[in-house]
């Protein structure tokens, strides 16, 4: 192993978006097991530096890689097409209308089974993100770099995507849900 290998390296995993979250957790554990500071407690104080160091990078990669959104922008990275979100906030049109629409509904939802509808077309809209991602971000081929692109613009959808889930949940929440 080496600190510099990329998260998908350090877990032995392939370079892509669809992942198996069992398998990946079974690795995490495997890989923690490894470089966990109590096994190096007779090696001496460098020696349980190093693996916290390890075991730090470990816990970082495994976050990256469990969290969809997150695996999504640092697979576009990786190939050439970093997010940006602060600074690219570009998005087709037709999103941006769906935004709204959204939005309008959220704001005239007067019920819990109205938000609930709204919450479910989002998700729906957010595992449709997600198999674009999937198609996008697959192994590397040749058009690696124009796909990451693509994703990249997906990727930012889905940011939006989360925080209006987030606005929705509060409204379940301020509803009484």
């Amino acid at each position: 192993m080496n600190l510099g290998d990329d998260d998908f390296t350090l877990f032995g995993l392939p370079q892509r978006f669809a992942i198996d979250r069992a398998d990946l957790d079974q690795r995490w554990r495997r890989l923690q097991g490894e470089v966990h500071p109590d096994r190096f407690a007779a090696e001496g104080a460098a020696a349980q530096r190093v693996a916290m160091q390890w075991s730090v990078r470990v816990n970082e990669a495994y976050g990256r890689l469990k969290d969809p959104l997150a695996r999504a922008a640092y697979l576009c990275e990786l190939r050439g097409a970093p997010i940006d979100a602060e600074n690219n906030t570009a998005m087709p049109a037709s999103f941006l209308m769906q935004q709204m629409a959204w939005r309008e509904s959220l704001d005239d939802a007067h019920g819990v089974a109205e938000v609930e509808a709204l919450d479910r077309e989002v998700r729906e809209a957010q595992a449709a993100l997600h198999g674009e991602l999937d198609a996008l971000l697959g192994p590397a081929g040749p058009e690696a770099g124009a796909q990451a692109l693509q994703a990249a613009q997906r990727v930012r959808a889905l940011m939006f995507v989360a925080r209006f889930r987030q606005d929705i949940d509060r409204r379940l929440d301020a509803l009484g849900q």
